[in-house]
């Protein structure tokens, strides 16, 4: 399975630090996920990562930063839309909705599949499927290689996702949840949970 990491919705000061360690330690797929943000703190964002990790970022937004930094792509958070005119490039989409993933899979580079747990990051995002739906799912194809599970991923429920056929996991508010960032700077907690994801979908 693949291990993609979502960042927080909001930036945070240790943001950039936290990030180059994560890169560091072998994070391969960045989603850079920051909701209602001006493009300028986005932009600072990247400034601030080493050039060399740029091909490991996706951006949800502000799309024309994938040139400005030569970045892996782009993702659309709703499945119905088109991706951007003339854009050739790398592109993801989240789904949220079984019915429409087969046709999702087919317009995106792979998928993030969401709600299948209740999520740890956004408060009243709760799971949408039951384990019986995932399961026929999984068994008629329409959880492969090329769909990954977002919402509420955790150490504790990746084995679960690996039995369903899902070809990766999308963590966010478990790795993020480790770090408190209005009183802490020491963010060893969250590159050493960062490991043990590593470990537990290898």
């Amino acid at each position: 399975m693949k291990l993609a990491i979502m960042t927080k919705p909001t930036f945070f000061v240790e943001e950039d630090k936290i990030l180059e360690a994560l890169f560091e330690e072998g994070l391969e797929d960045l989603h850079i996920y920051k909701p209602g943000s001006s493009p300028i703190y986005v932009e600072r964002l990247l400034s601030l990562l080493p050039e060399s990790t740029h091909r490991r970022i996706t951006v949800h937004d502000h799309y024309y930063l994938k040139e400005e930094f030569s970045l892996y792509g782009i993702h659309i958070d709703d499945c119905t839309l088109p991706r951007p005119a003339g854009y050739r490039g790398n592109f993801s989409r989240t789904c949220s909705d079984l019915s429409m993933l087969k046709e999702a899979k087919k317009k995106s580079r792979y998928v993030f599949l969401r709600n299948i747990f209740d999520s740890q990051s956004e408060q009243g995002q709760q799971a949408t499927f039951s384990q019986a739906e995932l399961q026929m799912a999984s068994r008629q194809g329409l959880i492969d290689k090329h769909v990954y599970a977002l919402g509420g991923v955790s150490l504790d429920n990746i084995r679960t996702i690996r039995d369903l056929g899902f070809g990766g996991v999308v963590v966010c508010g478990d790795l993020w949840n480790r770090f408190d960032i209005h009183n802490e700077t020491d963010f060893r907690n969250v590159i050493s949970h960062f490991e043990k994801l590593k470990s537990a979908i290898a």
